[in-house]
């Protein structure tokens, strides 16, 4: 059956059959993977970026809100370590005063947001600013429960975890007073009594190199500071929400609803039984949305047109099948009415031969009609046409009779070993095919002549075969008609029946499925008179490097 498209496979193509062009390589040669990993990568970008400079920023306040304290605390313990001040008191044997460094402590320091705490050496609490002042730490307390209520156990638990949390907190204070009354200085993040955290510095007080007690100076707006840093975070992360919410948004559009049209319109050509798809809207883009659409578009016509190649080629075969058919029927009508032995011979003889012409033709048809099964079912491959050829011409050879017959030659010319791409099986049969006919209209005792060569004319098809008989050749107004579906014009004197007609439609259909061409004409000699016909063609010749 005639056809132009061969039907699409499930496993992988060798690349070099491929010719259509090729678009530059992005990722993973997809334009819309590229967009797609570009949009996402963007958006987890912004948010690094963002965590990134946020947490530099958190780390950077962080110590320069330690720095300002350990100034601050760096100031004061020399202040406080020098005896004009009063605060510290005895000879030889020095100590801090109590009383003295409260007041002195209400009246030079009580910033606010800021605690500082003085301890002796035996690391007592000796001053608290937050006791000199009018300032009332901590939270409010919860309302009260009625009268004669057990405690709830919730509560029991609450209460439970703060003491562990003060617990804790009493613990890293005292850690750390225990570390500057060894002599070393110290700036920690750590939780504070209330719950809070607090960036802390511990300054040893000294006088000369006698260690006094430890002065600690608390700034309790970490809270603050961070809850400043989420607040900045969320630019960033409204920013990458909305980066992802437009590629999403821009996905749907260029992706999933082209895609869910292309499939409504595929579901429209199923129960419509339409022939065609049409989505001009889409062939204009030139993404893979855009090859879907003009593949599908090119798939429904192409299987329109084949469809009408096997309504066509369903008319020709009803139309052959009923000549012999009708033949035969007649020829059954009349033999109960003739009357002699001859003439009921010539009758039965006309019989059998419509029986071998209709056989011939339901062989052929079934040739034909598996033709396209055969050429997608064998892979293309490197073949040497000169070996094909003259394996061809020495078994038609041999198959001589010795009372005569016609004779076919095989020549080379240049073309020693013409390597071509394609499957073996159908070529053959391209050739046999038109053999046959050569040989068909050639006289008794005849030639046909096979030569084989390249013609650099036709850059695409360089490798040509002709075949030449010495018959009386073609008509003019048939050079092209020959290849049609059952056309036959046969001289006078040739057997009737003997050909289906449909030998050069499948030599054409072969041969362009190859990427090749097939064409007729008449040789003619110096006189201008037609000597025979000659067929030829053109075959690409296979490509240097593809592999098998």
């Amino acid at each position: 059956m005639a056809s132009d498209t061969v039907i699409a496979r499930a496993e992988p193509e060798d690349p070099a059959d491929d010719d259509r062009p090729r678009r530059p390589k992005r990722f993973g040669g997809s334009r819309l993977g590229g967009f797609i990993l570009a949009l996402n990568l963007l958006s987890l970008l912004i948010l690094f970026v963002g965590a990134l400079a946020l947490n530099e920023w958190r780390r950077g306040l962080i110590e320069a809100r330690q720095e300002t304290l350990a100034a601050q605390a760096e100031l004061l313990v020399q202040v406080l370590g020098e005896p004009q001040i009063g605060v510290t008191r005895g000879e030889p044997t020095p100590y801090l005063d109590p009383i003295e460094a409260s007041r002195w402590l209400r009246d030079n320091f009580i910033p606010e947001g800021q605690r500082a705490r003085l301890f002796d050496v035996d690391g007592i609490v000796v001053a608290d600013s937050y006791l000199v002042t009018e300032a009332i730490p901590g939270e409010p307390l919860p309302p009260a429960l009625p009268a004669g209520s057990a405690p709830a156990a919730a509560n029991a638990r609450e209460k439970a975890r703060d003491e562990r949390k003060l617990e804790q907190a009493r613990r890293a204070l005292a850690e750390e007073v225990e570390n500057a009354l060894e002599g070393r200085s110290s700036a920690t993040l750590r939780t504070s009594e209330s719950g809070d955290r607090v960036v802390s510095v511990s300054i040893p007080v000294r006088h000369v190199e006698q260690v006094l007690g430890v002065l600690t100076l608390e700034a309790g707006d970490v809270d603050e500071t961070l809850g400043a840093q989420r607040r900045a975070l969320m630019p960033f992360a409204l920013v990458a929400l909305f980066v992802s919410l437009l590629s999403s948004l821009l996905l749907h559009l260029f992706v999933a609803r082209p895609v869910m049209r292309l499939s409504a319109a595929a579901d429209a050509v199923r129960l419509q039984r339409a022939r065609a798809i049409s989505l001009p809207d889409l062939e204009h883009r030139k993404d893979e949305i855009g090859d879907l659409a003009r593949s599908l578009e090119t798939m429904t016509e192409t299987l329109s047109d084949r469809m009408d190649a096997i309504e066509r080629f369903a008319a020709d075969v009803s139309h052959e099948i009923k000549n012999p058919l009708t033949s035969i029927r007649s020829a059954l009508e009349t033999l109960p009415l003739v009357k002699t032995e001859a003439q009921r011979e010539k009758l039965t003889a006309l019989l059998q031969q419509d029986v071998r012409r209709l056989d011939r033709l339901i062989t052929d048809i079934s040739n034909a009609s598996r033709l396209d099964a055969e050429l997608n079912r064998d892979r293309p491959r490197p073949i040497d046409l000169t070996v094909l050829l003259r394996e061809i011409v020495e078994v038609y050879e041999a198959g001589i009779k010795p009372g005569g017959g016609v004779h076919v030659t095989f020549s080379a010319s240049g073309a020693e070993h013409a390597m071509i791409r394609g499957r073996d099986g159908p070529l053959g049969q391209v050739f046999r095919n038109l053999i046959d006919n050569a040989r068909s209209f050639s006289p008794p005792n005849g030639h046909v002549r096979i030569s084989l060569s390249r013609d650099e004319i036709d850059p695409e098809r360089p490798v040509r075969v002709c075949i030449d008989d010495d018959g009386p050749g073609i008509p003019p107004e048939n050079l092209e008609t020959v290849f049609e579906r059952f056309y036959t014009a046969r001289p006078r004197g040739t057997a009737f029946g003997t050909n289906s007609g449909l030998g050069l439609s499948i030599v054409r259909q072969i041969v362009e499925a190859h990427g090749g061409r097939v064409w007729a004409e008449n040789r003619k000699g110096a006189d201008g008179a037609i000597r025979g016909a000659r067929f030829e063609v053109a075959l690409p010749a296979a490509t240097t490097g593809r592999r098998p």
